[in-house]
């Protein structure tokens, strides 16, 4: 069964218009250690599946392809690919992935904090102001090789230690690689001012380290499309607080119409079906897949 637990979004009593509810789950969470060479990439997977209709599917998957319950996992359905084929043109129309790559990620939390005013939309197709930059910066820093892995991994190193952000560690790494206009952009100033904000709490930037809110967010607008709003019944998820979601939600709304995340609450993958499809739509697509959002069809 659903339940908000320690995050979630509460749905409003009256929900004006269209809902569509959606159930949905990540695979390539790796918390604050984003550079991780294993997993570099966060899928979020998400279906509008009624319980009945996963209940169905995962019913005939089992029997259709012998599998075991404890063998419905994602790494051993890439095995079969007959079973994966089978999955996906079941689910047509009625599931979408948003993948992240967590570098990448990285970059544009950079260039959003560092020359902009970032709110809980940055990383969305709502805020691009500062794509092109990230993508220049991204582009010209992979060919810097160990110092730009460096850099990247100073500026984590910056956004989670608080009260002793290794500041000048991080200014020594954007030292060493070679001059790029943007890099000129981030100036001391700019980043002692953001460590003070990041040290007094400013609840008003979106948490560096956190690829999981702009993946919803991606989700929300799809599913959305500008016309309905979107009930979320989400996979257990420690990232997904209360207070981030009333601020992603008010970040999503548009000139006064309501936000299209109506509300989000948690359940356990092992007790819901329809999160269950989405773990291992989830899986599949980071293990077979490239770092491109992709919609099954």
């Amino acid at each position: 069964m659903a339940r908000v637990l320690q995050g979630g979004l509460l749905p409003a009593q009256t929900r004006p218009g269209a809902v569509v509810e959606i159930a949905c789950d990540e695979s390539g969470f790796s918390g604050t250690n984003l550079l991780d060479p294993a997993s570099p990439v966060i899928t979020h997977a998400s279906v509008d599946l009624s319980a009945g209709e996963a209940v169905e599917l995962i019913d005939e998957l089992r029997g259709r392809f012998a599998f075991a319950p404890y063998e419905l996992k994602s790494g051993k359905f890439l095995r079969r690919p007959r079973a994966l084929e089978w999955f996906l043109a079941a689910l047509g129309g009625r599931a979408h992935v948003h993948a992240v790559d967590k570098e990448f990620f990285l970059v544009t939390r950079i260039v959003d904090l560092l020359l902009g005013e970032p709110s809980y939309a940055a990383g969305t197709r709502l805020a691009q102001a500062h794509r092109p930059a990230a993508r220049a910066l991204y582009e010209a820093g992979r060919a810097a090789g160990d110092d730009w892995t460096a850099f990247l991994a100073a500026f984590v190193e910056l956004a989670r230690e608080k009260h002793r952000r290794p500041v000048e560690q991080f200014l020594r790494a954007r030292d060493a690689l070679p001059a790029h206009p943007v890099l000129a952009e981030l100036t001391d100033d700019r980043v002692w001012t953001l460590t003070a904000r990041l040290d007094d709490d400013d609840r008003s930037l979106p948490p560096p380290l956190e690829p999981l809110l702009p993946a919803l967010a991606e989700t929300v607008l799809f599913w959305s499309g500008g016309r309905r709003r979107v009930l979320v019944t989400h996979d257990e998820q420690s990232a997904l607080t209360a207070g981030r979601l009333a601020r992603l939600q008010e970040a999503l709304a548009d000139g006064g119409h309501p936000s299209p995340l109506a509300g989000l609450t948690m359940a356990d993958s092992r007790h819901d079906p329809r999160v269950q499809v989405a773990d291992l739509l989830a899986g599949s697509a980071r293990r077979a897949g490239s770092p491109e959002k992709r919609t099954a069809s």
